[in-house]
């Protein structure tokens, strides 16, 4: 019997016949700047018509981490799909960009319909809250790299700024007020250290606390940015809180930054990993984001006025601290 690409353990046809029945659901997205690709492998993204002098593009790239192991353990994957948007867009919103564009990347045993079309659509939901187009993308069936229903995912976010509108620290000052923007959980950071310290049944009693989508605070940012000065920005993700606030000053030397203890409320997850690992309060802190997903700064007269603009998005946020000369 001869041996074909399919008895070796990738299907195409199935890819193809998965993707044509989505690309109504991917299409959903797209602006009139998306061109017609002509069924080739590079998406096309016009940048006419932006109305900016000088356009400075911010690229970012990121995954779901460990998270997709709690995902797969349970069988619930929507929620990756919009956690692999999130990481990307508010990495870009960190310098003020406005988000243009995405592409994926999904790294498979076997396609299986199901998986990929939840994966998708959190993919597409997390695209239209940030205001994006899903330009494009990959899907690879790799047997013998991921067993059938193990997955990877990956995105990558293309943005774009006004040069003299960049949000790169260089305007903060002593005195000035950082706001705390509520997470929604764990968002994707710290899984290997949550899987390490709960067993598979408490991973499984957690999973709907631990597997809510990362918040996307983009359009809630960008609304404040057009009325409220911001100095710096930071997206509490690749480490911790007491990892991520240093970035607030990284631009100016001699400033701190001083968190006022106790003045946000942090999810209860938290307190549950924290106590089943019986984890010190610092290195809780240099893992995980607390429930602060991204600070701000401001100018102390703007406080609660950026506060006030974020509630009304139905993001909480607190006057967590302060920015200090040391």
């Amino acid at each position: 019997m001869a041996i074909t690409y399919r008895s070796s353990g990738v299907d195409i046809d199935a890819a193809d016949g998965w993707l044509a029945r989505m690309r109504p659901l991917i299409r959903s997205t797209r602006s009139p700047r998306v061109l017609a690709d002509r069924g080739q492998f590079g998406g096309l993204f016009s940048l006419a018509g932006l109305g900016m002098r000088e356009p400075v593009l911010v690229a970012s790239t990121d995954g779901a981490g460990t998270k997709l192991k709690l995902a797969q353990l349970v069988n619930r994957h929507e929620g990756i799909g919009i956690d692999v948007v999130a990481m990307n867009t508010n990495d870009v919103l960190v310098y003020g960009a406005t988000p243009l564009f995405f592409l994926d990347y999904l790294a498979v045993g076997k396609i299986r319909r199901s998986l990929m079309s939840a994966l998708l659509r959190g993919i597409v939901r997390g695209c239209r809250e940030s205001g994006c187009a899903l330009l494009g993308g990959e899907t690879a069936e790799m047997p013998g790299v991921y067993r059938s229903g193990e997955y990877d995912a990956a995105g990558f976010c293309v943005g774009v700024v006004e040069r003299e509108r960049l949000i790169d620290g260089s305007r903060v000052r002593a005195g000035d007020a950082v706001v705390g923007l509520a997470s929604s959980g764990v968002h994707a950071n710290g899984f290997s250290l949550v899987r390490k310290v709960f067993s598979a049944a408490e991973l499984r009693r957690h999973a709907r606390t631990l597997l809510a989508p990362t918040r996307i605070y983009v359009k809630p940012v960008l609304s404040a940015l057009r009325t409220v000065s911001i100095g710096a920005i930071a997206h509490v993700t690749g480490g911790g809180l007491a990892r991520r606030l240093p970035s607030l000053v990284a631009a100016r030397p001699g400033l701190t930054v001083r968190v006022q203890p106790g003045s946000w409320s942090a999810p209860a997850i938290f307190r549950d990993i924290q106590h089943a690992g019986r984890i010190s309060d610092e290195e809780m802190a240099r893992t995980f984001n607390m429930g602060i997903g991204m600070a701000l700064v401001c100018r102390p007269g703007d406080q609660a006025r950026l506060i006030a603009i974020m509630r009304r998005a139905e993001v909480p946020a607190w006057p967590i601290g302060t920015i200090e000369r040391n």
